[in-house]
């Protein structure tokens, strides 16, 4: 599968891994459709507008949609939505839920308190999108999220199928690419960097519920590794990403770096076929030495682009808010917040093996304490 964001004729970094894709197996074509997908899980905190698409893809794979809403997000609106194309639709105010809903990480703990700490609830979505389908009994889900379109719904189908072989298949991203704002500098300023699979598009096995996203950016990585390395991964299929403005606010570079540096760390071992570098504070001395010298390189490379002298600026913004949030990173805080990773994955499988399963929709949401905050609508063909 060649990917539409390829990176031939472009310029690499002797600092930094452009591609990742190495560590996926990529299918070109999976045989007949034989799988159904049992939900498709939506995080969301816009307008209930951004959800037409994947109600239109529920309602083409006759399938549960779960719609997590914050902020701008509307249950009501939501809800009016889904009983317009007919389909089964849970929807939970997530704003309203009460602290405690789910364990209390050490990573997250890590964090609070500093500069590191992630202001969103993006982690807390997907993590009760597992405990919901745990407990309503699926055995393959689809994480999608707002802003991505499928234009052949059968190809989640597809990666549902795959699901018997791999822990998680994600479909390749097209349109504008999934990256952080330090990648997406990298490529504009002529840089071979490619894109990986997320959970903006990717199907998840039963078995793959007992996995969870720190509340950390580049949480779906995180998703696919365990202990020791990248869990079997594949991609197949196309979505496509809306175009957004990554350069539009220099504090997004900066929220984002230190999960975007943990995660490019992670995963430059493992291209190397090294195990995850948990508890090795020479690896992250060394990674973080080269995370810095790439970003200085980057700026170097933007200020040397043919273009508006404030478009240069904006990014060069960006890289330096995100430069500036890096050497606030130590060797140990990489060291501390994998080892707490590593403890709280265990936390996590506790939490999804003692979830009772195979519940009605109502009894799951009362289960899990969402029923106060929730509406569930049944589809036309049950009504």
């Amino acid at each position: 599968m060649s990917s539409p964001l390829a990176t031939r004729g472009r310029t690499p970094s002797r600092f930094h891994h452009g591609s990742h894709r190495q560590l996926l197996t990529e299918i070109e074509t999976v045989p007949a459709h034989t799988t159904a997908v049992d939900g498709i899980v939506v995080p969301t905190f816009r307008p209930p507008e951004y959800l037409r698409e994947a109600v239109a893809t529920a309602a083409a794979l006759d399938c549960a949609l779960v719609v997590l809403c914050s902020k701008q997000a509307s249950i009501h609106r939501t809800v009016a939505l889904a009983a317009e194309a007919g389909i089964e639709l849970i929807a939970v105010d997530v704003d309203r839920l009460a602290p405690g809903l789910l364990p209390r990480f050490r990573t997250a703990e890590l964090l609070r308190g500093t500069r590191f700490r992630r202001p969103t609830d993006t982690s807390l979505k997907r993590n009760l999108g597992l405990l919901l389908a745990r407990a309503l009994g699926w055995e393959r889900l689809v994480f999608l999220d707002d802003d991505i379109r499928v234009p052949r719904p059968d190809d989640l189908r597809d990666a549902a199928k795959l699901l018997d072989s791999y822990a998680g298949v994600g479909l390749s991203v097209t349109g504008y690419p999934d990256n952080s704002v330090v990648c997406h500098a990298f490529r504009h300023a002529g840089g071979a960097q490619a894109t990986f699979i997320g959970a903006g598009a990717l199907a998840v096995g039963a078995d793959s519920f007992t996995s969870f996203s720190p509340d950390v950016y580049n949480e779906d990585w995180f998703f696919l590794v365990d202990n020791t390395g990248l869990r079997s991964a594949a991609v197949t299929g196309t979505a496509v990403q809306r175009p957004y403005d990554p350069f539009l606010d220099a504090g997004r570079a900066r929220a984002q770096e230190f999960g975007d540096c943990l995660a490019e760390g992670v995963f430059a071992a493992l291209d190397d076929r090294r195990r995850t570098p948990a508890a090795e504070q020479g690896y992250w001395r060394d990674f973080l030495t080269r995370r810095r010298r790439f970003i200085r390189e980057i700026i170097e490379r933007i200020g040397e682009l043919d273009q508006e002298p404030a478009e240069r600026e904006r990014i060069v913004h960006a890289l330096a808010a995100a430069h500036g949030r890096s050497l606030l990173i130590t060797p140990q805080l990489c060291v501390d917040y994998l080892e707490a990773l590593r403890a709280d994955r265990e936390t996590w499988r506790a939490q999804v093996e003692r979830t009772r399963t195979g519940l009605r929709p109502e009894k799951a949401l009362a289960e899990l304490g969402l029923l106060c905050h929730a509406r569930y609508l049944q589809p036309l063909r049950a009504a």
